[in-house]
């Protein structure tokens, strides 16, 4: 069974960073793109980051501009999104998503879901 859990989420202040985990399990990750989405309280999903299975490519969303990078450790099966000069406009649920590697930045795209890390940034 496929399982992705997020971590890493809290709370920080306007400017601050963190970094959140998705460890994956249960799929052979290095065949899989990873996604990261999120989704404020009365809004619809949206694409943050994604990165190939091969490591080789990523893309990011204008929302977040170059602030945000995503990484995957292989050897442990894990995705990481470092987060920097977060505002409040940033303040939402993360939620990690794997998939086919045609899957782009359309959540429909990613067959697997984490079950979300809340980040909140003060201002």
């Amino acid at each position: 069974q496929v399982h992705l859990v997020e971590s890493g989420g809290g709370v920080v202040q306007s400017g601050g960073s963190l970094r959140l985990s998705c460890a994956a399990s249960g799929l052979t990750f290095n065949a899989y793109r990873m996604g990261w989405f999120r989704q404020a309280p009365g809004k619809e999903r949206e694409f943050v980051e994604t990165m190939s299975a091969s490591g080789s490519s990523t893309s990011y969303a204008d929302s977040v501009g170059g602030r945000f990078s995503i990484s995957r450790d292989k050897a442990k099966t894990t995705v990481y999104l470092q987060m920097n000069s977060l505002n409040p406009e940033d303040t939402a649920v993360y939620y990690c998503a794997a998939g086919r590697w045609r899957a782009g930045t359309n959540s429909g795209d990613y067959a697997y879901w984490g079950q979300g890390t809340q980040v909140t940034v003060s201002s």
